[in-house]
């Protein structure tokens, strides 16, 4: 049986531990835009939930649910679909890295930078405040940031890994996987399980997690939504 919690991650991460970045309430919830692209409905969401989203989506508005895919209520619109495969921390041996640079709102240019670059997935001014983001500057050059990851979602017990990238000038140097054994072993430190979600078809990605130890937790939907109008 697959965690409750795990099913419907950004449910549990906005009513909970997360709820100073959230909008809406009680039956709908999303991040505040400039923070984070979800939103979150019930396991079983009634049609007072669905009417509450489009409240706080607003007319034509849109939601992005990663989550199983449910049927809207009649007059909402599916727009996207894209599959991805989550992932638990199994087996990672953490381990800190001293050349992981904590990133602050001070590196916040920098950072939508190089995810405009490297294309990880939604990446907002204010993701930042989500948890702790590292990275790994160029020694070797002028000191960028060739490298990030950090953490988005906190349904607690678990905290999930994201923005997981590297500049193309820098990859097959195993930054990612530093970076990722490092942001694990911060996560055990405060007993907390890691996490991290992946697209379907990122086959790349996929096996380099199966290779630091993360195994399969579940197949859900990263469905997008328009409200009617």
């Amino acid at each position: 049986m697959i965690d409750p919690v795990l099913a419907n991650p950004a449910w549990h991460a906005l009513r909970g531990p997360q709820a100073a970045v959230a909008e809406g309430g009680p039956l709908a919830f999303r991040y505040q835009p400039d923070v984070a692209l979800f939103a979150a409905l019930p396991d079983d969401p009634t049609t007072e939930a669905w009417d509450q989203l489009g409240d706080v989506v607003g007319p034509g508005g849109y939601a992005f649910l990663a989550r199983d895919v449910v049927p809207p209520r009649l007059g909402w619109e599916q727009v996207v679909s894209v599959a991805a495969v989550q992932m638990v921390a199994t087996s990672v041996d953490g381990e800190l890295d001293d050349n992981a640079q904590r990133l602050s709102v001070d590196d916040v240019t920098e950072i939508l930078a190089l995810v405009e670059r490297t294309e990880p997935g939604p990446f907002g001014p204010r993701t930042i405040e989500l948890g702790e983001y590292f990275g790994i500057r160029d020694d070797d050059g002028d000191g960028a940031l060739i490298a990030m990851a950090g953490e988005r979602m906190f349904p607690s017990p678990y905290r999930e890994i994201s923005a997981v990238c590297t500049d193309e000038s820098h990859r097959g140097k195993g930054l990612a996987a530093r970076l990722v054994r490092h942001l694990v072993a911060r996560i055990h430190e405060r007993g907390e399980t890691p996490i991290l979600h992946a697209r379907e078809d990122n086959a790349n990605a996929i096996r380099l997690y199966e290779h630091l130890g993360f195994t399969h937790s579940n197949l859900f939907t990263v469905t997008g939504y328009r409200a009617p109008t």
